[in-house]
Protein backbone atom coordinates (compact mmCIF):
# COMPACT_ATOMS: atom_id res chain seq x y z
CA UNK A 1 0.00 0.00 0.00
CA UNK A 2 2.88 2.33 0.79
CA UNK A 3 4.31 1.77 -2.69
CA UNK A 4 0.90 2.56 -4.22
CA UNK A 5 0.69 5.85 -2.33
CA UNK A 6 4.22 6.71 -3.43
CA UNK A 7 3.33 6.09 -7.07
CA UNK A 8 0.14 8.14 -6.69
CA UNK A 9 2.08 11.09 -5.27
CA UNK A 10 4.63 10.90 -8.06
CA UNK A 11 1.79 10.84 -10.56
CA UNK A 12 0.17 13.86 -8.93
CA UNK A 13 3.41 15.85 -9.06
CA UNK A 14 3.92 14.93 -12.71
CA UNK A 15 0.34 15.91 -13.51
CA UNK A 16 0.73 19.28 -11.78
CA UNK A 17 3.97 19.90 -13.70
CA UNK A 18 2.31 19.05 -17.01
CA UNK A 19 4.34 15.87 -17.51
CA UNK A 20 1.31 13.90 -18.63
CA UNK A 21 3.00 10.77 -20.03
CA UNK A 22 4.94 10.43 -16.81
CA UNK A 23 1.77 10.89 -14.74
CA UNK A 24 -0.05 8.18 -16.70
CA UNK A 25 2.91 5.86 -16.21
CA UNK A 26 2.93 6.27 -12.41
CA UNK A 27 -0.85 5.90 -12.09
CA UNK A 28 -0.78 2.80 -14.30
CA UNK A 29 1.96 1.23 -12.19
CA UNK A 30 -0.10 1.95 -9.08
CA UNK A 31 -3.20 0.37 -10.64
CA UNK A 32 -1.24 -2.80 -11.38
CA UNK A 33 -0.45 -3.05 -7.68
CA UNK A 34 -3.94 -2.02 -6.52
CA UNK A 35 -6.51 -2.57 -9.34
CA UNK A 36 -9.44 -1.51 -7.15
CA UNK A 37 -8.05 1.91 -6.20
CA UNK A 38 -10.71 4.31 -7.48
CA UNK A 39 -8.55 7.43 -6.88
CA UNK A 40 -5.84 6.16 -9.24
CA UNK A 41 -8.39 5.63 -12.02
CA UNK A 42 -9.85 9.08 -11.35
CA UNK A 43 -6.43 10.74 -11.51
CA UNK A 44 -5.42 8.83 -14.62
CA UNK A 45 -8.71 9.90 -16.23
CA UNK A 46 -7.70 13.52 -15.60
CA UNK A 47 -4.27 12.92 -17.14
CA UNK A 48 -5.75 11.26 -20.23
CA UNK A 49 -8.19 14.17 -20.64
CA UNK A 50 -5.34 16.67 -20.55
CA UNK A 51 -3.51 14.60 -23.16
CA UNK A 52 -6.56 14.71 -25.40
CA UNK A 53 -7.13 10.96 -25.13
CA UNK A 54 -10.79 11.38 -24.24
CA UNK A 55 -11.94 7.81 -24.84
CA UNK A 56 -9.38 6.53 -22.34
CA UNK A 57 -10.38 9.30 -19.95
CA UNK A 58 -14.00 8.16 -20.28
CA UNK A 59 -13.12 4.50 -19.66
CA UNK A 60 -11.19 5.39 -16.51
CA UNK A 61 -14.09 7.61 -15.40
CA UNK A 62 -16.48 4.68 -15.83
CA UNK A 63 -14.16 2.41 -13.84
CA UNK A 64 -13.97 5.02 -11.08
CA UNK A 65 -17.78 5.11 -10.80
CA UNK A 66 -17.96 1.30 -10.78
CA UNK A 67 -15.46 1.07 -7.93
CA UNK A 68 -16.90 3.97 -5.89
CA UNK A 69 -20.58 4.64 -6.91
CA UNK A 70 -21.13 7.14 -4.09
CA UNK A 71 -18.11 9.36 -4.91
CA UNK A 72 -18.98 12.57 -6.81
CA UNK A 73 -15.50 13.01 -8.31
CA UNK A 74 -15.92 9.85 -10.39
CA UNK A 75 -19.07 11.21 -12.03
CA UNK A 76 -17.31 14.51 -12.72
CA UNK A 77 -14.45 12.68 -14.47
CA UNK A 78 -16.81 10.55 -16.53
CA UNK A 79 -19.07 13.48 -17.49
CA UNK A 80 -16.14 15.72 -18.42
CA UNK A 81 -14.79 13.04 -20.77
CA UNK A 82 -18.25 12.66 -22.33
CA UNK A 83 -18.36 16.40 -22.99
CA UNK A 84 -15.00 16.22 -24.75
CA UNK A 85 -16.44 13.39 -26.85
CA UNK A 86 -19.41 15.66 -27.71
CA UNK A 87 -21.78 13.26 -25.96
CA UNK A 88 -23.60 16.04 -24.13
CA UNK A 89 -26.83 14.18 -23.37
CA UNK A 90 -24.86 11.35 -21.76
CA UNK A 91 -22.78 13.90 -19.84
CA UNK A 92 -25.97 15.52 -18.53
CA UNK A 93 -27.28 12.14 -17.35
CA UNK A 94 -23.96 11.45 -15.61
CA UNK A 95 -24.02 14.77 -13.74
CA UNK A 96 -27.61 14.10 -12.64
CA UNK A 97 -26.69 10.60 -11.49
CA UNK A 98 -23.77 11.98 -9.50
CA UNK A 99 -25.99 14.57 -7.80
CA UNK A 100 -28.27 11.79 -6.57
CA UNK A 101 -25.34 10.55 -4.50
CA UNK A 102 -23.91 13.95 -3.59
CA UNK A 103 -26.69 16.59 -3.88
CA UNK A 104 -24.46 19.34 -2.52
CA UNK A 105 -21.48 18.73 -4.84
CA UNK A 106 -20.78 22.14 -6.43
CA UNK A 107 -18.56 20.71 -9.16
CA UNK A 108 -21.40 18.48 -10.33
CA UNK A 109 -23.89 21.37 -10.16
CA UNK A 110 -21.64 23.65 -12.22
CA UNK A 111 -20.99 20.88 -14.73
CA UNK A 112 -24.70 20.22 -15.16
CA UNK A 113 -25.49 23.89 -15.76
CA UNK A 114 -22.70 24.20 -18.33
CA UNK A 115 -23.73 21.13 -20.28
CA UNK A 116 -27.38 22.25 -20.25
CA UNK A 117 -26.25 25.58 -21.70
CA UNK A 118 -24.40 23.80 -24.50
CA UNK A 119 -27.33 21.54 -25.22
CA UNK A 120 -29.69 24.53 -25.44
CA UNK A 121 -27.37 26.25 -27.90
CA UNK A 122 -27.10 23.12 -30.08
CA UNK A 123 -30.85 22.55 -30.06
CA UNK A 124 -31.53 26.19 -30.88
CA UNK A 125 -29.28 25.87 -33.92
CA UNK A 126 -31.42 22.96 -35.14
CA UNK A 127 -34.63 24.95 -34.70
CA UNK A 128 -32.96 27.88 -36.42
CA UNK A 129 -32.17 25.73 -39.46
CA UNK A 130 -35.74 24.44 -39.47
CA UNK A 131 -37.12 27.98 -39.38
CA UNK A 132 -38.79 27.54 -35.98
CA UNK A 133 -37.57 30.93 -34.71
CA UNK A 134 -39.83 31.14 -31.65
CA UNK A 135 -38.49 27.85 -30.29
CA UNK A 136 -34.97 28.91 -31.25
CA UNK A 137 -35.35 32.15 -29.32
CA UNK A 138 -36.72 30.36 -26.28
CA UNK A 139 -33.75 28.01 -26.12
CA UNK A 140 -31.26 30.80 -26.77
CA UNK A 141 -32.67 32.78 -23.87
CA UNK A 142 -32.32 29.71 -21.67
CA UNK A 143 -28.70 29.37 -22.75
CA UNK A 144 -28.02 33.04 -22.02
CA UNK A 145 -29.54 32.74 -18.56
CA UNK A 146 -27.52 29.66 -17.72
CA UNK A 147 -24.44 31.34 -19.14
CA UNK A 148 -24.91 34.39 -16.91
CA UNK A 149 -25.26 32.18 -13.86
CA UNK A 150 -22.01 30.42 -14.71
CA UNK A 151 -20.23 33.51 -16.08
CA UNK A 152 -19.98 31.74 -19.42
CA UNK A 153 -19.35 35.00 -21.33
CA UNK A 154 -18.40 33.49 -24.64
CA UNK A 155 -21.48 31.28 -24.73
CA UNK A 156 -23.67 34.16 -23.63
CA UNK A 157 -22.34 36.33 -26.44
CA UNK A 158 -22.82 33.57 -29.00
CA UNK A 159 -26.38 32.96 -27.87
CA UNK A 160 -27.23 36.67 -27.90
CA UNK A 161 -25.83 36.98 -31.42
CA UNK A 162 -27.98 34.05 -32.47
CA UNK A 163 -31.06 35.74 -31.01
CA UNK A 164 -30.34 38.95 -32.92
CA UNK A 165 -29.75 37.06 -36.14
CA UNK A 166 -32.97 35.07 -35.87
CA UNK A 167 -34.86 38.31 -35.11
CA UNK A 168 -33.37 39.85 -38.24
CA UNK A 169 -34.34 36.88 -40.35
CA UNK A 170 -37.81 36.74 -38.86
CA UNK A 171 -38.31 40.40 -39.89
CA UNK A 172 -37.63 39.63 -43.55
CA UNK A 173 -40.77 39.78 -45.68
CA UNK A 174 -40.40 40.34 -49.46
CA UNK A 175 -44.09 41.23 -49.84
CA UNK A 176 -43.89 44.06 -47.31
CA UNK A 177 -40.57 45.09 -48.89
CA UNK A 178 -42.32 45.51 -52.23
CA UNK A 179 -45.03 47.64 -50.64
CA UNK A 180 -42.41 49.88 -49.02
CA UNK A 181 -40.50 50.11 -52.29
CA UNK A 182 -43.64 51.26 -54.15
CA UNK A 183 -44.30 53.88 -51.49
CA UNK A 184 -40.71 55.02 -51.82
CA UNK A 185 -41.05 55.30 -55.60
CA UNK A 186 -44.18 57.45 -55.20
CA UNK A 187 -42.39 59.79 -52.79
CA UNK A 188 -39.34 59.97 -55.03
CA UNK A 189 -41.41 60.91 -58.06
CA UNK A 190 -43.15 63.58 -55.96
CA UNK A 191 -39.76 65.00 -54.97
CA UNK A 192 -40.13 64.00 -51.32
CA UNK A 193 -36.68 62.43 -51.07
CA UNK A 194 -36.39 62.18 -47.24
CA UNK A 195 -39.64 60.22 -47.04
CA UNK A 196 -38.66 58.08 -50.02
CA UNK A 197 -35.38 57.26 -48.28
CA UNK A 198 -37.25 56.10 -45.15
CA UNK A 199 -39.45 53.76 -47.20
CA UNK A 200 -36.45 52.33 -49.07
CA UNK A 201 -34.62 51.79 -45.77
CA UNK A 202 -37.57 49.83 -44.37
CA UNK A 203 -37.77 47.84 -47.60
CA UNK A 204 -34.09 46.92 -47.28
CA UNK A 205 -34.66 45.61 -43.74
CA UNK A 206 -37.51 43.50 -45.10
CA UNK A 207 -35.53 42.20 -48.07
CA UNK A 208 -31.78 42.88 -47.63
CA UNK A 209 -30.73 40.98 -50.78
CA UNK A 210 -32.72 43.09 -53.27
CA UNK A 211 -30.12 45.13 -55.18
CA UNK A 212 -32.72 47.49 -56.63
CA UNK A 213 -33.57 48.77 -53.16
CA UNK A 214 -29.99 49.88 -52.55
CA UNK A 215 -29.90 51.46 -55.99
CA UNK A 216 -33.09 53.40 -55.32
CA UNK A 217 -31.90 54.60 -51.93
CA UNK A 218 -28.60 55.66 -53.48
CA UNK A 219 -30.57 57.87 -55.88
CA UNK A 220 -32.33 59.44 -52.87
CA UNK A 221 -29.05 60.09 -51.08
CA UNK A 222 -27.64 61.71 -54.22
CA UNK A 223 -30.66 64.02 -54.44
CA UNK A 224 -30.14 64.89 -50.76
CA UNK A 225 -26.43 65.58 -51.44
CA UNK A 226 -25.43 62.73 -49.11
CA UNK A 227 -22.88 61.43 -51.57
CA UNK A 228 -20.84 59.21 -49.24
CA UNK A 229 -24.01 57.38 -48.18
CA UNK A 230 -24.99 57.06 -51.83
CA UNK A 231 -21.60 55.52 -52.62
CA UNK A 232 -21.95 53.07 -49.74
CA UNK A 233 -25.32 51.86 -51.08
CA UNK A 234 -23.88 51.55 -54.58
CA UNK A 235 -20.99 49.46 -53.27
CA UNK A 236 -23.44 47.12 -51.53
CA UNK A 237 -25.53 46.97 -54.68
CA UNK A 238 -22.48 45.96 -56.75
CA UNK A 239 -21.34 43.47 -54.11
CA UNK A 240 -24.71 41.71 -54.19
CA UNK A 241 -24.85 41.65 -57.99
CA UNK A 242 -21.67 42.64 -59.91
CA UNK A 243 -23.64 42.47 -63.17
CA UNK A 244 -26.30 45.02 -62.12
CA UNK A 245 -25.50 48.00 -64.36
CA UNK A 246 -27.62 50.46 -62.39
CA UNK A 247 -25.30 50.04 -59.43
CA UNK A 248 -22.41 51.37 -61.52
CA UNK A 249 -24.33 54.23 -63.12
CA UNK A 250 -25.66 55.35 -59.72
CA UNK A 251 -22.14 55.24 -58.33
CA UNK A 252 -20.84 57.18 -61.32
CA UNK A 253 -23.55 59.81 -60.84
CA UNK A 254 -22.62 60.24 -57.15
CA UNK A 255 -18.93 60.62 -57.98
CA UNK A 256 -19.79 63.03 -60.78
CA UNK A 257 -21.84 65.12 -58.37
CA UNK A 258 -18.80 65.20 -56.09
CA UNK A 259 -16.82 66.44 -59.13
CA UNK A 260 -14.50 63.44 -58.94
CA UNK A 261 -14.69 63.10 -62.71
CA UNK A 262 -11.76 60.74 -63.25
CA UNK A 263 -13.11 58.17 -60.80
CA UNK A 264 -16.64 58.63 -62.14
CA UNK A 265 -15.39 57.87 -65.66
CA UNK A 266 -13.77 54.65 -64.39
CA UNK A 267 -17.09 53.52 -62.96
CA UNK A 268 -19.01 54.46 -66.10
CA UNK A 269 -16.47 52.45 -68.10
CA UNK A 270 -17.21 49.38 -65.94
CA UNK A 271 -20.88 49.82 -66.78
CA UNK A 272 -20.00 49.98 -70.50
CA UNK A 273 -18.03 46.74 -70.15
CA UNK A 274 -21.30 45.10 -69.12
CA UNK A 275 -23.38 46.90 -71.76
CA UNK A 276 -21.61 48.87 -74.48
CA UNK A 277 -24.90 50.57 -75.40
CA UNK A 278 -25.78 51.80 -71.90
CA UNK A 279 -26.90 55.39 -72.60
CA UNK A 280 -26.51 56.51 -68.97
CA UNK A 281 -22.88 55.37 -68.95
CA UNK A 282 -22.10 56.87 -72.37
CA UNK A 283 -23.65 60.21 -71.43
CA UNK A 284 -21.92 60.13 -68.05
CA UNK A 285 -18.50 59.59 -69.62
CA UNK A 286 -19.06 62.46 -72.05
CA UNK A 287 -20.17 64.82 -69.28
CA UNK A 288 -17.15 63.91 -67.14
CA UNK A 289 -14.71 64.47 -70.01
CA UNK A 290 -16.20 67.88 -70.80
CA UNK A 291 -16.31 68.89 -67.13
CA UNK A 292 -12.76 67.74 -66.50
CA UNK A 293 -11.33 69.86 -69.29
CA UNK A 294 -13.49 72.92 -68.73
CA UNK A 295 -13.48 73.25 -64.97
CA UNK A 296 -12.41 76.57 -63.47
CA UNK A 297 -13.10 76.05 -59.79
CA UNK A 298 -11.52 78.36 -57.27
CA UNK A 299 -8.65 76.87 -55.22
CA UNK A 300 -10.88 76.92 -52.15
CA UNK A 301 -13.59 74.92 -53.95
CA UNK A 302 -11.05 72.41 -55.21
CA UNK A 303 -9.57 71.91 -51.74
CA UNK A 304 -12.98 71.65 -50.04
CA UNK A 305 -14.18 69.06 -52.56
CA UNK A 306 -10.94 67.08 -52.45
CA UNK A 307 -10.80 66.93 -48.64
CA UNK A 308 -14.30 65.43 -48.56
CA UNK A 309 -12.82 62.31 -50.16
CA UNK A 310 -11.77 59.74 -47.47
CA UNK A 311 -8.91 58.53 -49.67
CA UNK A 312 -7.53 62.08 -49.96
CA UNK A 313 -7.94 62.57 -46.21
CA UNK A 314 -5.86 59.46 -45.57
CA UNK A 315 -3.15 60.58 -47.99
CA UNK A 316 -2.93 64.08 -46.53
CA UNK A 317 -2.79 62.77 -42.96
CA UNK A 318 0.27 60.66 -43.78
CA UNK A 319 3.38 62.48 -42.42
CA UNK A 320 5.58 60.82 -45.05
CA UNK A 321 3.35 62.07 -47.88
CA UNK A 322 3.31 65.59 -46.47
CA UNK A 323 7.10 65.54 -46.41
CA UNK A 324 7.17 64.35 -50.01
CA UNK A 325 4.80 67.13 -51.11
CA UNK A 326 6.93 69.76 -49.35
CA UNK A 327 9.99 68.37 -51.10
CA UNK A 328 8.22 68.54 -54.47
CA UNK A 329 7.38 72.20 -53.87
CA UNK A 330 11.01 73.06 -53.17
CA UNK A 331 12.45 70.79 -55.85
CA UNK A 332 10.13 69.93 -58.79
CA UNK A 333 12.76 67.49 -60.08
CA UNK A 334 12.09 65.26 -57.05
CA UNK A 335 8.77 64.21 -58.62
CA UNK A 336 10.40 61.83 -61.08
CA UNK A 337 12.16 59.99 -58.24
CA UNK A 338 8.98 59.62 -56.19
CA UNK A 339 7.01 58.35 -59.18
CA UNK A 340 9.32 55.36 -59.34
CA UNK A 341 7.65 54.09 -56.16
CA UNK A 342 4.27 52.58 -57.25
CA UNK A 343 2.59 53.25 -53.91
CA UNK A 344 3.65 56.89 -53.77
CA UNK A 345 2.91 57.32 -57.49
CA UNK A 346 -0.66 56.14 -56.97
CA UNK A 347 -1.18 58.67 -54.18
CA UNK A 348 0.34 61.51 -56.21
CA UNK A 349 -1.89 60.70 -59.19
CA UNK A 350 -4.90 60.73 -56.87
CA UNK A 351 -4.00 64.24 -55.68
CA UNK A 352 -3.52 65.33 -59.29
CA UNK A 353 -6.91 63.90 -60.27
CA UNK A 354 -8.75 65.81 -57.58
CA UNK A 355 -6.88 69.01 -58.41
CA UNK A 356 -4.93 69.41 -55.17
CA UNK A 357 -1.61 69.45 -56.99
CA UNK A 358 -0.74 70.40 -60.55
CA UNK A 359 2.19 69.29 -62.68
CA UNK A 360 3.73 71.94 -64.95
Amino acid sequence: MEKVNELKEKGNKALSAGNLDEAVKYYSEGIKLDPKNHVLYSNRSAAYAKKGEYQKAYEDGCRTVELKPDWGKGYSRKAAALEFLNRFEDAKKTYIEGLKHEPGNQQLKDGLQKVESRLSARKSAVYFEQGDYSKCRELCEQAVEVGRENREDYRQIAAEKLIKEQERLAYINPEIALEEKNRGNECFQAGNYPQAMKHYTEAIKRNPDDVKLYSNRAACYTKLLEFQLALKDCEECIRLDPSFIKGYTRKGAALEAMKDFSKAMEVYQKALELDANCKEAVDGCQRCMISQYNRNDTPEEVKRRAMADPEVQQIMSDPAMRLILEQMQKDPQALSDHLKNPVIAQKIHKLIDVGLIAIR
